[in-house]
C-alpha cells in the first residue's frame, strides 16, 4: 500500500469515529461520560469488551508466540474462564449494590480513605504505563509505514495519535466507547479472517480445523515439568487471577459492563464475552499457525512480533490482507486507548478530586474535560519518554511487565476485603502496597535464576497473597 493510500484509509476511519462521537455525545454530561446514563445494551457492551480485550500489543503478538510455545497461551484462556465466572457472580453484585461510578469507592467503604486513595493510584500507574506503551507500538508502526513518507516527526505523530482520540472521547465518554469499541471489534475480527482465508487459499488447504489440529505447533495442554512457565496448573491459575484483577479490579474494562441497565443484563454480557473470547483467541492462535508455516514454505525472515505484520504488509496475500491488517491493528490499540483515556480521567475525578462530592454539577464537567486534556497530556508525555529518553524497546517492554505488579495490590485488597471481616489501620496501607511488588519481584527473580522455578504471570498470584499478609499483620483488633 502506498502512504496516500494508508493516509486516506485512516481519515476515513478516524472520520467514522467522530460521527460516531457526534451522535452518542448530544446532550451529554457527566452522567453520560462516565456510566452511559445505565442505558447500555449488554450484546453490544459485551462485543466491544473483545477489542478492548484484545489490544495492539495481543494482535501483533500472540500469533507470534506460536513458534516458541505452541497454543499453550489457551491454558490461560481457560483459567479466564474461571476468573469470568467470579467477576459476573462476586464482583458485578457487589459493585450493582452500591451503585458504583468508580470500582474503587468500595476499597474506601471498607477500609478507609488511604486505602481508597492507594488502590485507585495503582491503577492509574497501571493504566498509564500500559496504555502508553501499547500506543507507543502502534505509533512506531504508523510512523514507519506512513510518516516517514511525508517527513513527520515521531513527536507529531504521537500528538496526532492522541488527539484524534480526544475528538471523539471528551464528550460522550463511555457512551461513545461502547459503540466504536463495537465497530473497532468487527474490523479486528475480519482482519484475523481475511488473513486466515488468504493464507488457507494460498497453502491450498481443504480443511483448516484438521490442518491446526495435525500440526505440530498445536498443542496446548503441558504437564511434563511443573516448575515450567508453560506449566497448565500454573498457566491456568494464573489467567483465572488475571482476568479477576485485569478485568474485574481494573475502571477501564468494568466501566463498561456497569453502563448496562441492570446486573442482570451486566452478567449476560459477561457470559456471552466469555465465550467469544475463548473463540477469538483460539483462532489467533491458529492463524499463528498457519502464518510460521507460510514463513516457513516462502522463505520469509520474520518471527514473534515480526510475523503477522511482515507477511499481512508484504503485499503476496492480496490488498485486501494489507487493508484489513492496518485496520485491524489500529483498532486493536485505539479500543484499547480510548477506553483507557475515559478510564483514567474517570478515577482521578471520581476517586482522587472527589468531584462528586465536593463541587457542584457545573463545576464537575468542567473539572472533567480539564482532567481529560490532563491526561491526554500525560499519554502524550511517557510515550515520548518510552522514545527519546529511554529507546532501547526491551528496556520499555520490561516497565510495561513492571506495570502489571501494580495490580497484585488490587488482587489482595479486594481479597481481603471480601474474605475476611477485618478491619486494618487504614494510614499504613500504602506502605504494604508498595513493599508487596517489590518483595514479589525479588523473590520472582531469584527463584527462576537460583531455583529453576519460573513463577510466569503467577506472579500476580504471589503479589497478591504477599499484599494479603501484609494486611494480616496491620489488622485492627
Amino acid at each position: 500500500m502506498q502512504p496516500l493510500h494508508i493516509l486516506l484509509l485512516i481519515a476515513a476511519y478516524f472520520g467514522v469515529l467522530i460521527v460516531i462521537s457526534y451522535l452518542t455525545g448530544k446532550s451529554a454530561n457527566n452522567d453520560t461520560f462516565f456510566k452511559a446514563n445505565n442505558s447500555s445494551p449488554w450484546y453490544l457492551v459485551a462485543f466491544g469488551m473483545i477489542g478492548a480485550s484484545l489490544s495492539g500489543v495481543t494482535f501483533i503478538s500472540v500469533p507470534g508466540w506460536v513458534a516458541g510455545s505452541q497454543m499453550s497461551y489457551m491454558q490461560m484462556v481457560l483459567g479466564y474462564v474461571l476468573g469470568y465466572a467470579i467477576i459476573g457472580l462476586v464482583l458485578l453484585p457487589l459493585y450493582y449494590k452500591l451503585n458504583l461510578t468508580s470500582i474503587y469507592t468500595y476499597l474506601d467503604d471498607r477500609f478507609g480513605k488511604y486505602s481508597y486513595k492507594t488502590g485507585a493510584s495503582f491503577f492509574l500507574l497501571s493504566r498509564t504505563i500500559g496504555a502508553s506503551f501499547r500506543l507507543f507500538l502502534v505509533a512506531n508502526v504508523l510512523q514507519l509505514i506512513l510518516f516517514d513518507a511525508y517527513g513527520i516527526p515521531f513527536w507529531t505523530t504521537v500528538i496526532i495519535t492522541i488527539l484524534l482520540i480526544w475528538l471523539y472521547t471528551f464528550k460522550g465518554g463511555i457512551k461513545t466507547i461502547v459503540w466504536t469499541d463495537t465497530l473497532q471489534t468487527l474490523f479486528m475480527l475480519i482482519a484475523v479472517g481475511v488473513c486466515i482465508i488468504m493464507i488457507k487459499d494460498d497453502m491450498q488447504i481443504d480443511n483448516i480445523f484438521s490442518y491446526v489440529s495435525e500440526n505440530k505447533l498445536s498443542k496446548i495442554f503441558f504437564f511434563d515439568d511443573w516448575k515450567a512457565g508453560n506449566y497448565f496448573w500454573n498457566q491456568f491459575f494464573s489467567g483465572a487471577f488475571i482476568a479477576v484483577v485485569m478485568t474485574g479490579l481494573d475502571q477501564d474494562m468494568m466501566q463498561k459492563n456497569l453502563t448496562c441497565r441492570n446486573l442482570k443484563d451486566a452478567q449476560k454480557n459477561m457470559f456471552w464475552f466469555t465465550i467469544v473470547l475463548v473463540i477469538v483467541n483460539f483462532f489467533f492462535l491458529a492463524m499463528g499457525i498457519l502464518l510460521t508455516d507460510y514463513a516457513f514454505a516462502n522463505d520469509i525472515n520474520a518471527q514473534k512480533d515480526q510475523l503477522f505484520p511482515t507477511i499481512a504488509m508484504s503485499g503476496n496475500l492480496g490488498i485486501a490482507t494489507s487493508l484489513f491488517f492496518l485496520l485491524g491493528l489500529i483498532a486493536a490499540a485505539y479500543s484499547s486507548a480510548d477506553s483507557a483515556l475515559t478510564s483514567l480521567t474517570t478515577s482521578f475525578s471520581i476517586d482522587i478530586l472527589e468531584v462528586e462530592k465536593k463541587y457542584q454539577k457545573a463545576q464537575q464537567v468542567a473539572i472533567r474535560k480539564k482532567t481529560h486534556i490532563l491526561f491526554s497530556i500525560v499519554l502524550i508525555i511517557t510515550i515520548l519518554i518510552f522514545k527519546y529518553f529511554i529507546a532501547d524497546e526491551s528496556v520499555i517492554a520490561s516497565i510495561f511487565k513492571f506495570a502489571g505488579y501494580t495490580y497484585g495490590p488490587l488482587l489482595g485488597l479486594y481479597a481481603f476485603g471480601l474474605f475476611t471481616n477485618l478491619k486494618v489501620a487504614d494510614k499504613f496501607v500504602p506502605l504494604v502496597c508498595i513493599i508487596s511488588p517489590i518483595l514479589t519481584y525479588l523473590i520472582s527473580f531469584y527463584s527462576k535464576n537460583y531455583l529453576g522455578f519460573d513463577f510466569g504471570f503467577f506472579v500476580l498470584v504471589l503479589n497478591g497473597f504477599l499484599t494479603f499478609g501484609g494486611l494480616l499483620t496491620i489488622y485492627k483488633k
